[in-house]
């Protein structure tokens, strides 16, 4: 996740879309994207997702139907979304939406590939999901 620059776009405009699923995010340089929960979800910055360097990634899926439950700004720099699975320490910055918004054509791709790759399908529940569940509804 790249820093914040002087010269870096900003944003003009965010709207949360619940029903379609997508954050629409437009910036001073003209550019808007819409980009799916899922796609923002299973990319999040949080050390939960990206691990704490190279190689420590965790596969996400299950993700499809997820929802941004509240939206928070970080100072000037970023937003923290908090999603309807409970997951809420992905700071996504500003440079790191543009990214996901630019790239996402690509990043879907790589993601796809990752799960293809690891036998999983983007609807399969988290391993130990179920495990989780249970322990939670017997305690």
């Amino acid at each position: 996740m790249s820093g914040q620059s002087p010269s870096s776009p900003r944003p003009t405009d965010v709207v949360v879309h619940q029903h379609s699923r997508v954050l629409e995010i437009a910036f001073d340089d003209g550019a808007r994207w819409r980009i799916p929960f899922e796609l923002m979800r299973v990319l999040s910055p949080s050390a939960e997702v990206m691990g704490h360097g190279p190689g420590q990634e965790v596969l996400q899926s299950g993700k499809r139907e997820v929802l941004i439950e509240d939206l928070a700004q970080v100072g000037h720099y970023a937003l923290q979304p908090r999603f309807s699975d409970g997951h809420d320490s992905g700071i996504f910055t500003w440079d790191y939406l543009y990214r996901l918004g630019r790239d996402q054509a690509m990043l879907w791709d790589q993601y796809l590939a990752r799960l293809q790759e690891a036998g999983r399908d983007r609807d399969d529940p988290m391993p130990g999901a179920a495990a989780r569940q249970c322990a939670s509804s017997q305690g």
